[in-house]
C-alpha cells in the first residue's frame, strides 16, 4: 500500500478530472467534488483522486456508464445501496474513485463533512495523518487499513456531524471504507 506526502498537485488533477466527468455526462450531475483525504491541504494519503459526484437521479449515471468507461472509469460493485461507484485505473493501480450519490444524501455525506472538518480542524488532521502512517508502516492489507482507521474516523466524524447539529451514523460503510 503507498502512503503519500501531501501533493499540491492533487487540487489541479481532480479539478480536471471534474471538467472531464462534466463533459462525460452533460446533464448528468448538479455538483462534483473533490472529497478524501488528498482533498485536505497538508494530510498524507493514498494518491487515488477521489470525488463525489450528486446527480439528480442515478439512472442518468448508468445511462452514461459508456462515457465514463471510455473516460477509464469501471463499475465498481460492493454491495452499496445508496451510491454507484467507479475506479480508475493505470498500471494496475487506482488513480481516481468516483462517488455518484442523490441530491438527497449529499449534504450529509460523511466523506464530505469529515473533509471539511479536517481542514478546518489542523490539529486533528495531523493526528488522521500519523495514524494512517503507523497503519501502513505495519505492513496491513490494504482490506484492513479501512478498518484500523474506524476508531479515530469515527471520532472525528462525529465531532464533525455534531458541530453541524447532525446525529452520529456509522463512519465506515459496507465495503469497510470510511
Amino acid at each position: 500500500m503507498e502512503m503519500a506526502e501531501y501533493d499540491p498537485a492533487w487540487p489541479e488533477q481532480a479539478a480536471a478530472a471534474i471538467v472531464e466527468l462534466r463533459r462525460a455526462l452533460v446533464g448528468a450531475w448538479t455538483d462534483i467534488e473533490h472529497i478524501g483525504s488528498i482533498a485536505v491541504p497538508g494530510l498524507a494519503a493514498k494518491p487515488v483522486i477521489d470525488l463525489m459526484a450528486v446527480a439528480g437521479e442515478l439512472a442518468a449515471v448508468e445511462a452514461g456508464e459508456a462515457a465514463l468507461t471510455d473516460l477509464g472509469y469501471r463499475r465498481h460493485v460492493n454491495g452499496m445501496t445508496d451510491r454507484l461507484l467507479y475506479v480508475r485505473t493505470a498500471d494496475g493501480r487506482r488513480t481516481h474513485i468516483l462517488h455518484a450519490v442523490t441530491a438527497a444524501s449529499w449534504p450529509h455525506r460523511n466523506q464530505r463533512i469529515l473533509r471539511d472538518h479536517l481542514r478546518d480542524h489542523p490539529q486533528e488532521a495531523a493526528r488522521y495523518a500519523e495514524l494512517k502512517r503507523t497503519v501502513v508502516a505495519s505492513g496491513i492489507g490494504p482490506g484492513n487499513y479501512a478498518r484500523a482507521k474506524t476508531g479515530l474516523v469515527q471520532e472525528l466524524t462525529d465531532r464533525a456531524r455534531a458541530e453541524l447539529g447532525l446525529p452520529p451514523v456509522p463512519a465506515r460503510e459496507k465495503d469497510g471504507s470510511p
